[in-house]
């Protein structure tokens, strides 16, 4: 079976780079062409750094990374520095890059590999999705070459930014809308489905027993990362959010869901940024998404730390 061609568009974060580092993992499996970089968790010229910055944790520095979209669409840019650090990957002294950021733009990187493609890419998202909204509306055609798109971000019940919205569809909502309003085969992984996938103290010990420099990088990651947010919602371990998006490529067995229509609030004051999950079909409006609802957390982390293993 040939790897899947991926594209990976990222905030890096410390989710983001679990994620990447489970990608990076699975060269028989994924087929990374590139990294594109978003503001999003901390400002672009911190994402892009952190993408290299991972690639060369993985002996990786070969990958190309690509600088995108500053700010979002139309509203100031919002990061999480009170989750990921001042940096995006508190606690951990990465390698240097050998290799330096891409000149070309992220944007004009996807609109460029997506129609030149022979074979349709996969997108896979892990953070607001500025870039992949300004490629889809410079070039519209390029939507008939993404095989899929698979999205971390929203929320069914409880938002996380909001009582109602996600972090990565809060900060830029109109962007969101562009992306789920383009016809897309579309998968969203939402903080419900996350938010089952803990970083127990069991599960991190199970990483820094493999005792190398990534499993040592990742588990102070993990060690710092979300220990706000279990404590916020009672939770006995932190939530593991980017990297679903990864498994889900590599073993979507572990995952179900159903075909559901979502929207994107991005009028209201108080919704904004709301994933409206039409989930018992009221509105009649055609599904628009494949919608996770249930994830084998034991699964996942089996991957994870399988994958891990190898680099």
């Amino acid at each position: 079976m040939t790897a899947l061609p991926l594209i990976i568009d990222c905030d890096p974060g410390v989710d983001d780079a679990i994620a990447l580092l489970l990608a990076l993992a699975s060269p028989e499996d994924l087929n990374l062409l590139g990294i594109t970089t978003v503001a999003g968790n901390v400002p672009l010229s911190l994402t892009q750094q952190n993408a290299l910055k991972i690639c060369e944790l993985a002996g990786r520095p070969e990958l190309p990374v690509f600088a995108g979209c500053p700010r979002p669409l139309l509203r100031p840019l919002l990061t999480a520095e009170h989750v990921h650090g001042t940096t995006g990957l508190e606690g951990v002294t990465f390698p240097n890059p050998s290799r330096a950021i891409q000149p070309q733009h992220g944007v004009a990187f996807l609109i460029e590999r997506l129609t030149q493609t022979q074979q349709p890419i996969t997108l896979a998202t892990l953070g607001p999705l500025t870039n992949i909204a300004v490629a889809l509306i410079q070039e519209p055609a390029i939507a008939h070459q993404i095989d899929r798109i698979v999205v971390m971000g929203g929320a069914i019940t409880q938002g996380n930014v909001t009582p109602a919205a996600e972090f990565n569809i809060y900060v830029d909502p109109q962007a969101a809308q562009v992306v789920f309003e383009a016809g897309l085969d579309l998968t969203l992984i939402s903080l419900d489905v996350t938010h089952q996938v803990l970083t127990t103290p069991e599960r991190l010990d199970q990483i820094r027993a493999l005792n190398t420099p990534v499993s040592a990088a990742a588990a102070s990651l993990l060690a710092y990362y979300g220990t706000a947010d279990a404590e916020r919602y009672g939770l006995p371990g932190a939530p593991l959010h980017d990297p679903c998006v990864i498994a889900y490529l590599l073993a979507p067995h572990l995952f179900s869901g159903r075909a559901l229509r979502v929207d994107i609030e991005v009028n209201s004051c108080l919704t904004l940024g709301q994933t409206l999950v039409d989930r018992w079909q009221s509105t009649g409006q055609p599904p628009n998404a494949q919608v996770i609802e249930q994830v084998d957390a034991d699964g996942v982390y089996d991957l994870l730390i399988n994958r891990l293993a190898k680099l």
